[in-house]
């Protein structure tokens, strides 16, 4: 262990911990102890310190315990006569640069500002940390960049892209790179590889963010790029969301520190890269990392640490950016992006797809805006359509793309043309089952790609190309190659051969949207046709066993995965394609409960796939023997007693419901694996279908609902209501915009007649 790194760590820890105890002093004598303090829309307090102690600070007063635990964490510089195992000191030090750093940004929120600075608290003098002038580029040239703390929505929507291998790790990317153009290819290079980055820090004023900036790079959530703050210690917020990753997925509570580090080192992958020179305080906030089980990368000479187990491999690699082997500082860039890789052991799966633009998971909710649109196909103005159909092998050339009709060359810039997708796909082992699971990828596939927009599907697609990819060379053809190239790379063992009809003549462009529409239809009465009694087999959901290791989905013709990602027939798709992976087939078996939804197979694999942690699952009921849930649903459904029905929250409503909490608070009842009688996370579109708490009364126990499933579903929860015989129900059911309280949904119920109020009793 380097007597360097110790000193320099544990002199950093020193100077925060006693910064942060003089800017508690100072808030406590002008706030008081009872000023509130928290992180926006999360149910886990400050989460670091929720879960490293246990301690639920949500006032001022409550930080002075977390300092004095921090401070009892520190140790004396290390003798410089004497060599001692410096490892055990430099990361307790780390475990309290942590708790300071996250008590310190809670002051900061308790003053009603952004965590980039606090004007009047400057960090110490010296020459480790930011001076008092603070010669940061100031906030207001970054207003509306920054992010700040991750919410627990966020952190839940990008749940199933972090148990699928879709986001195989995240980079917690601290200083500023040698350049500008260096900065943007080392983004780049991530976001190639699905690789979250949270962004932090800076080297004498001088930010990655302000890089990435000036040269137009879209930060923020969409883009799987987050910028969090100029200062070093905004890096906690990416410590944060490790700590919540564990809690949210895992089933693992407050306090539990020794299993929560444990889980960050097996299951999360994520390092830090350290660009430019490293202080005092950098060296601190990385030893806080190491406890975690993520490596630091350096761009500069700095001493090395070895592997001891902390981490995988190994704990602090130095890679000096100029000794770096490469052609020129791109290809220097690209390397240290591989080393980063190799060194946290992340798993990578890149296709190799051929077009002119940076190609990723991380550019799929990438939005280009009108003004830097080149063109767009559906929308308002025009009519886009895609179609995947399976064909004989003899009738597809593989790799064929073909454009019939004009190119967008003639269209003026933020101009529109029709356009139709036609995707032919011929395999021995594919079936009619798979072509709408199929078609579905076209999204995913289509928007990997940097500059280009996708929404929708069928024939309200809209897909839009920036001037920037088109600058580039982005064409028509390029869709085609992106197809052909992604079905080949992710369903190659149903898939043999792929070949692809870009449309944009009038004419045939309307005989294949017939043909489309036809398809369409056929298979919407198919899949109404399918229902769970008529099927032999239920299908098992593990993925989310990454991060949930209890959990177990159990998915039927009417009933979706929670996360609204995966129904029977994506799953028995997956099963065709993979024999061995997450999706297998679950023999009913004898029919123990048809009402409540018991059969001898389900409860058989309950066991088996939650290692015994479940005994029983009701595939029809929330208040007997519920479905587990990891962290990814996209609704909580939950039991309000006072009024004999349930609530449904949406994932993207932070507003507070009648049961007095958040989507957050209550996510950590229904989440990690546990089987809460009354609390159940489910699939949105769960809600309109039949079996939808049918033991339970259905859909007509549903009291309250957020407004934004009302809206986006606002057909097939219509609908429903009509199938079950109230045709008013929707406008029976209270939303945020009306009641937030049990009194007033009490009041809402009798005044509009909901039939859940003349129910027999829920339990």
């Amino acid at each position: 262990m380097s007597r360097y790194i110790a000193t320099r760590a544990i002199r950093g820890a020193n100077l925060l911990v006693s910064e942060a105890e003089a800017m508690l002093e100072r808030a406590l004598a002008e706030k008081g102890p009872d000023t509130p303090v928290a992180f926006p829309n999360t149910a886990y307090y400050l989460p670091l310190i929720y879960g490293m102690t246990g301690q639920a600070v949500e006032t001022l007063g409550g930080l002075q315990p977390v300092l004095a635990h921090a401070r009892q964490l520190l140790h004396p510089l290390p003798s410089s006569r004497h060599w001692t195992p410096y490892l055990g000191e430099t990361l307790d030090s780390g475990m309290a640069t942590l708790l300071a750093a996250e008590a310190i940004e809670a002051i900061r929120f308790a003053y009603g500002l952004q965590p980039e600075r606090m004007p009047g608290f400057h960090l110490a003098g010296g020459t480790a940390f930011t001076s008092p002038d603070d010669h940061l580029v100031g906030t207001g040239d970054l207003a509306g960049h920054l992010n700040g703390p991750i919410d627990d929505i966020q952190l839940r929507s990008w749940g199933i892209q972090l148990v699928d291998g879709r986001m195989p790790g995240f980079a917690a990317i601290v200083g500023a790179a040698k350049s500008n153009e260096v900065a943007v290819k080392i983004v780049r290079e991530l976001q190639r590889r699905n690789i979250l980055c949270f962004l932090s820090g800076n080297v004498n004023g001088r930010s990655i963010i302000h890089q990435l900036i000036e040269e137009g790079v879209e930060l923020g959530y969409d883009t799987y790029t987050v910028p969090f703050g100029t200062d070093t210690i905004s890096a906690i917020y990416a410590l944060g969301f490790a700590v919540r990753s564990a809690l949210t997925f895992g089933g693992l509570k407050g306090g539990q520190a020794r299993e929560i580090l444990l889980y960050n080192k097996e299951r999360v992958f994520a390092f830090v890269l350290a660009l430019g020179e490293v202080d005092d305080l950098k060296y601190a906030a990385a030893a806080g990392a190491i406890n975690f089980g993520f490596p630091v990368i350096a761009d500069t000479v700095i001493p090395e640490i070895l592997p001891t187990g902390v981490t995988t491999y190994e704990h602090v690699v130095s890679m000096p950016f100029n000794e770096i082997e490469g052609k020129n500082d791109l290809e220097r860039a690209e390397r240290l992006v591989q080393k980063c890789i190799e060194v946290r052991g992340v798993k990578i799966q890149v296709a190799d797809v051929p077009v002119p633009v940076p190609y990723g998971s991380a550019f799929e909710g990438e939005v280009v805006r009108r003004a830097d649109m080149r063109v767009e196909f559906g929308g308002k103005h025009s009519r886009c359509f895609e179609y995947l159909r399976m064909a004989r092998l003899d009738e597809v050339v593989d790799g064929r793309i073909e454009i019939i009709g004009p190119t967008f060359d003639h269209i003026e810039e933020q101009g529109h043309m029709d356009m139709g997708i036609v995707v032919e796909v011929a395999g021995r082992q594919m079936q009619e089952d798979f072509e709408p699971v199929l078609e579905r990828q076209i999204h995913y596939f289509i928007n990997g790609a940097s500059g280009i927009q996708h929404i929708g599907q069928r024939d309200i697609a809209w897909i839009r190309i920036s001037k920037t990819a088109a600058d580039k060379g982005f064409n028509l053809e390029h869709f085609g190659k992106i197809l052909h190239a992604r079905f080949h790379a992710d369903f190659g063992a149903i898939v043999d051969k792929v070949q692809v009809t870009i449309l944009t003549d009038p004419e045939p462009l309307q005989k294949w949207l017939a043909k489309a529409r036809e398809a369409y239809d056929y298979r919407n009465k198919r899949l109404a046709d399918l229902t769970d009694d008529r099927v032999e087999e239920f299908y098992s959901c593990t993925l989310c066993q990454s991060f949930a290791p209890d959990h177990v989905c159990i998915v039927s013709p009417e009933r979706l995965g929670l996360c609204g990602a995966y129904n029977w027939l994506d799953c028995k798709a997956s099963y065709s394609i993979n024999p061995t992976g997450p999706n297998q087939p679950i023999k009913l078996g004898k029919v123990l409960d048809p009402v409540k939804g018991y059969w001898e197979g389900t409860n058989a694999y309950a066991k088996i796939g939650s290692h015994g942690a479940v005994q029983e699952v009701s595939m029809y009921s929330i208040m007997e023997n519920p479905m587990t849930a990891c962290g990814c649903f996209e609704c909580i459904v939950m039991l309000i007693p006072e009024a004999n029905g349930v609530m449904v929250v949406s994932r993207e409503d932070p507003s507070m419901t009648p049961a007095g909490m958040t989507f957050s608070t209550l996510a950590g009842m229904a989440g990690g694996g546990l089987q809460t009688p009354g609390v159940m996370g489910v699939g949105k579109y769960y809600l309109v279908s039949p079996k939808f708490i049918s033991a339970d009364g259905g859909l007509k126990r549903v009291v309250w609902m957020s407004s934004v499933l009302k809206e986006t579903m606002a057909e097939e929860l219509q609908a429903a209501a009509e199938r079950e015989g109230d045709p008013d129900l929707i406008a029976k059911i209270a939303d945020e915009r009306h009641v937030t309280t049990v009194d007033e949904l009490l009041a809402w119920l009798e005044e509009h007649n909901h039939p859940a109020l003349v129910m027999a009793p829920i339990f």
